[in-house]
Parts: structure tokens; C-alpha cells; sequence
């Protein structure tokens, strides 16, 4: 069955980049998009609103629940890798946490051969999807150490909300940026400059008004509800690209095939496709569409339009994991809330319905930190360096940045309740839950020199991608994360400013908790318990042909005329920290690029 209706622009996949793309195409009322989404729309949806109610999506039906492979990196664990499905995308069920890149690492993704992708080319981008807003009185200000604000790099008019969430009643906050000031460690300027390092309280995509999720559905997508030129459809699974060969001997997609309410319908395209499916699934569908690695397709059955070897490769993400310290007596954390104690349930609606305050005002994670390794260079020295020929440009643009002295070779974090990672559960903070209170000291890696694929089990389309990240396959990762570890128990943690919170004796997450400041133990550890920090990217990578590369730098997939990329599959070079701050300005800059500016 084909539908009648033949817009501009056809994007398949309206979640975090997907509507960025959609609402800026449709400014101009003469374009007509459709999008096509295989989630529902959660606009009314306590769980995508409140923020502190994240956990409670992942593992849900928002959550396509992808897992790995078996890791050997990680004693064969196969990890759980949630993904936003529906309106929103990721956006609409993660921790929030707003997070700034680096200017070195933006700058590598155009060194590696994509002009017009370096920092200078991406700051407008990524001012333009934000507003942050402060706290107002400077009593908060002070309490959260927020004397950074640098107003060239800040964004003041984007649709997506961003604000503090720790607040002056938690002292813990404070303890965080006094124990950094304490290290000479406080964050030496705004982290958006692309240049911090050290410790500071981070930003959340809450709106500080409201304090609900600011999200892609809520900032970008409510808006097209008023749009006539725009069509979105929800339920909609894409099963393939449409496309056929021009006489020139390239591949034009012509449109989609997508199940609509259980009926196959085909939708056609004046200009372009627009893949926004997220780091498996455009893969996925690209393959499924008959572009990618000839070989695969084939034994597959899958008819060959363009042989792309680089779809599905150049996986990359951040491992994370954390020490759970039990605290002392009368210190507020979110494990009453997470045991659903009934008391403070209710507590806690009581704040936040009358008053916007109060503990489901907070997602994830408020206190953050951009943190070097000692000693890197020589670390790293000892160690092998690439793994093959194609990782040799790959382990040099990773070493040419840890080996910078002001480089993060990893994120530190600050979590207040228990994480249980040991469990290996639905969700990070686990399901068997501890009866004392603790606050977590985590870290999460920077730059990892793994890589993994992801590509098609079958030409089904139900079936599930074989996602093989290969944690852990380079032997500087697990390094490099088991000296964060230690560095967190053995510098963080008694620190002058935040001893006085936890127990002398006091309880921990797991038994080998107690292990970590001998480094094999550490080691052993962070194999036991290290998950994703739900960073993955790169599967379809903005980078020359020859080099695995699968978009041209306008975001055009080689060998087609008209089929494009937004989303976070085209990082050639995954940021540090969160990278939805970056999934927004990617979006904001391919907008630009397909409407020629």
C-alpha cells in the first residue's frame, strides 16, 4: 500500500536529534516533513516529566532493552544498553546530566577529515539548542560553587531548559566543590569553553520554572503539533529505505516502507531520507536497505545497493562505574525513595507538588568533575599501542589528546544513593537494595582506545543487532580505570571536606568494595561491576570513505544521492562526559547544512 502523501523530508526516528531536524526544516512553512517514530509520545507521562523518575524507564517500553554480546573484556558479562523509544528519544529517559565537551576532541573529528566540524564550527551549534539558567540567589550560587559562567560560550535563547539541580539544603554539594578547592581541583574555567578540567556542579536538562524534563519532545516537538506542514507518526516501525539506481550509477532512496497499525505502507520523498534512528538502529536499517559490508549482506540475502564496509564499525562508549559509601545518620540520599518506603513517598510528593521542590526534582547526577590520570604519558608508554592497521589514526588522535597535560582522561561523578552495578539489573542502581543510606563516588572514562560494531543478526527486522562494543579490548582502558577508582577511595573520599559525611566503619556496595587501593583488586572490581554510562555513538562515521568512514562531511551516505545521518552514529570521535549536549548541536548543525546555510 502506498500513502498519497509524498512530503520534502522523511525522517526516520523522532528522538533526540530527529526533532532537532524536523522543527528547524519546518521553519519554513513551503516544507513539508514527516516524521516517523517507533515510540510512543510521553508528553503526559509522569515518568518522562519528573526527573528524578528516569530509572523508571529504562527497561520499560520507552527502552528498546538492546544488550550485548558476551564481553571477555568484562569476564563474558553481556551489558544492558538502554535506548530511548519514543518521542524524545534518549532524551526523554536519561539522567538529564548536561554536559560540556572538549575543544580537542571536537577539533580531532576535523582533523580526521571533516572540514567545518572543528570546535569554532560546532560553538554556534551548540549554543543555539540551549538556555542555561542560574539560580537566582546567590546564597545558591555560592553553596554550588557556580562562579564560572562565561557568557561567550553560554547559550541564552535554544528551546532546551538547562539549570542546577543541587540545591542549597544538601550539603554534599557544597562538600564536592570544597573538597575540590581543596585539591587546587575546582573547575579552572566554564566547562562549554571546551577547556575546564577539576571539579564543579553540573548542569540538567530541567527546567528550573516547571522543574520537569526539558527534553527534544517537549522543547522541539510540542512545537510542531502547530505546524500544518509537519506529519508525525508514532507506532511506526521503518522496515527499510526504499531506493534504486540513477543512470549516473549512484542510489536514490525514494522513500520508506514503515508498519502503520500493523499494515505495510510506503512513503515517498521529494529531497531527502533522513536517518535519526540512534547508533543501532540507523545501522541497522541501513543494512537491512542494502548498504553496508557486501559480505554481511549477502549472507544475509539482502540485495547490495552500496558496499560500505564502515557501516556498523567505529562503535565507541564510556564505561562507568562507582564505590557506594554508606553516610552518616540524618544525611538526605534518594535510597529511602528507591526502596519505595512509604513515608518518604510521600514526602517527597507532598514537596514536589506544592512546592516544585524536594527530591524528585533531581535526575542523575549534580556534582561532576573533568579529571586527568598522573602519570599518563608513561602509562600509556608501557602499554601496546594500536591494535591494527585501521586503529593506528585512532589510537594517535586519542593519545595526541590524554597525553595533553590538561586533558580528562576521565569523568568523576557523584551520585547520592546506592549504585548496585554488581547485579548487572535493568537499571544501574540495581534492584536489591541495601536498608542503610549511601552516596556513590563514581567515574566514568573519557576517551577509550575500544572500539566495537554493531551490525544485523537477520534480514528480520524484529530481530535484534548483534551489538559488540569490545569493552575493555584494549588494555589501557581497564588501566586507566581501575587508578580512577582508586583515586576516588583513596584522594576523594577522605578528603578533609567529604570524610565527615561517611561512617568510619561503614557499610559499602559489595564486598570487594573494600579491595581497591591495591590496584589488582581494583582491577578486578571494575571488571565485576563496570556497565555502559549509556554514551554510545560513532556506528556510522562522519569520515573519509577510506578510512571506514560512512557520511561525507554534509552528512550524505557515500554511494546515495539523497540519504543523510544526523544523529549520534556519525561521531567519528566520542566527546567526554554526557554526549547529549552534543547530539543537540550535531542536530542543530546538520539542519543547517540540508536547509544550505
Amino acid at each position: 500500500m502506498s500513502s498519497s502523501y509524498s512530503p520534502d523530508y522523511i525522517i526516520i526516528g523522532g528522538g533526540t536529534s530527529g526533532l532537532v531536524v524536523a522543527n528547524r526544516l519546518s521553519e519554513n512553512p513551503d516544507v513539508q516533513v514527516l516524521v516517523l517514530e517507533a515510540g510512543k509520545d510521553l508528553i503526559a507521562d509522569p515518568r518522562a516529566n519528573v526527573p528524578a523518575f528516569w530509572t523508571s524507564l529504562m527497561g520499560s517500553e520507552a527502552d528498546w532493552q538492546y544488550k550485548s554480546v558476551p564481553q571477555p573484556g568484562l569476564g563474558g558479562r553481556c551489558i544492558r544498553i538502554p535506548q530511548g523509544k519514543a518521542l524524545g528519544g534518549s532524551s526523554a529517559i536519561n539522567g538529564q546530566a548536561f554536559i560540556a565537551p572538549a575543544q580537542a576532541e571536537i577539533d580531532a573529528w576535523a582533523k580526521l577529515g571533516n572540514p567545518g566540524w572543528d570546535w569554532a564550527g560546532l560553538v554556534p551549534s551548540y549554543k543555539k539548542s540551549y538556555t542555561l539558567i542560574p539560580p537566582p540567589d546567590q546564597a545558591t550560587l555560592e553553596h554550588l560553587g557556580i562562579d564560572w559562567i562565561d557568557d561567550e560560550y553560554r547559550g541564552t535563547s535554544g528551546p532546551i531548559k538547562v539549570s542546577f539541580p543541587g540545591i542549597i539544603r544538601n550539603p554534599l554539594c557544597k562538600a564536592w566543590i570544597d573538597a575540590f578547592r581543596g585539591f587546587n581541583k575546582a573547575t579552572n574555567t566554564d566547562p562549554f569553553s571546551g577547556n575546564s578540567i577539576g571539579g564543579y556542579s553540573n548542569t540538567a536538562t530541567v527546567d528550573p520554572e516547571t522543574k520537569t524534563r526539558s527534553y527534544a519532545n517537549s522543547a522541539y516537538g510540542v512545537p510542531l503539533l502547530q505546524r500544518s506542514n509537519v506529519r508525525i507518526f508514532t507506532d511506526t516501525k521503518v522496515r527499510r529505505i526504499v531506493v534504486t539506481k540513477t543512470p549516473a550509477g549512484n542510489v536514490r532512496a525514494v522513500g520508506v516502507d514503515a508498519l502503520v497499525e500493523g499494515k505495510t505502507e510506503r512513503f515517498t520523498s521529494t529531497k531527502d531520507v533522513i536517518l535519526a534512528s540512534g547508533v543501532y538502529n540507523t545501522p541497522k536499517l541501513l543494512e537491512l536497505s542494502g548498504i553496508g559490508d557486501k559480505e554481511l549482506l549477502e549472507r544475509h540475502g539482502i540485495q547490495v545497493y552500496v558496499n560500505l564496509p564502515g557501516v556498523g564499525e567505529n562503535l565507541q562508549d564510556h564505561l562507568m562505574t562507582g564505590l557506594s559509601y554508606e553516610v552518616v545518620d540524618g544525611v538526605m540520599t534518594g535510597d529511602p525513595l528507591m526502596r519505595q518506603e512509604p513515608e518518604a513517598i510521600a514526602q517527597a510528593q507532598k514537596l514536589y507538588v506544592e512546592h516544585k521542590a524536594g527530591p524528585f526534582t533531581i535526575g542523575g547526577m549534580q556534582s561532576h568533575a573533568f579529571m586527568p590520570t598522573p602519570n599518563i604519558t608513561e602509562l600509556l608508554d608501557r602499554l601496546p599501542r594500536a591494535q591494527g592497521a585501521n586503529d593506528t589514526e585512532y589510537y594517535d588522535t586519542v593519545r595526541a589528546i590524554l597525553d595533553h597535560p590538561d586533558s580528562s582522561s576521565m569523568a568523576w561523578l557523584m551520585f547520592l544513593a546506592q549504585t548496585n552495578l554488581h547485579e548487572g539489573g535493568k537499571s544501574f542502581v540495581g534492584s536489591q537494595f541495601l536498608p542503610e543510606n549511601f552516596a556513590s563516588l563514581g567515574c566514568a572514562q573519557s576517551h577509550p582506545f575500544s572500539r566495537g560494531a554493531t551490525h544485523i543478526s537477520s534480514a528480520d527486522i524484529d530481530a535484534e543487532p548483534n551489538i559488540d562494543p569490545r569493552y575493555f579490548s584494549h588494555p589501557a582502558d581497564l588501566e586507566i580505570m581501575a587508578r580512577a577508582l582508586q583515586a576516588l577511595d583513596t584522594q576523594l573520599r577522605p578528603s578533609a571536606q567529604l570524610a565527615p559525611f561517611f561512617k568510619p566503619n561503614g557499610k559499602r556496595n559489595h564486598p570487594d568494595a573494600f579491595n581497591v587501593k591495591d590496584l589488582e583488586g581494583a582491577k578486578k572490581y571494575v571488571i565485576d561491576t563496570v556497565t555502559t554510562a549509556y554514551h554510545s555513538c560513532g556506528s556510522a562515521a562522519m569520515l573519509p570513505k577510506e578510512k571506514g568512514g560512512v557520511v561525507d562531511p554534509k552528512l550524505i551516505v557515500y554511494g546515495t544521492e539523497n540519504i543523510r545521518i544526523v544523529d549520534a552514529s556519525i561521531f567519528p570521535l566520542i566527546p567526554r562526559g554526557n554526549i547529549m549536549s552534543s547530539v543537540y548541536a550535531v542536530a542543530e548543525k546538520a539542519a543547517d547544512i540540508i536547509k544550505g546555510n
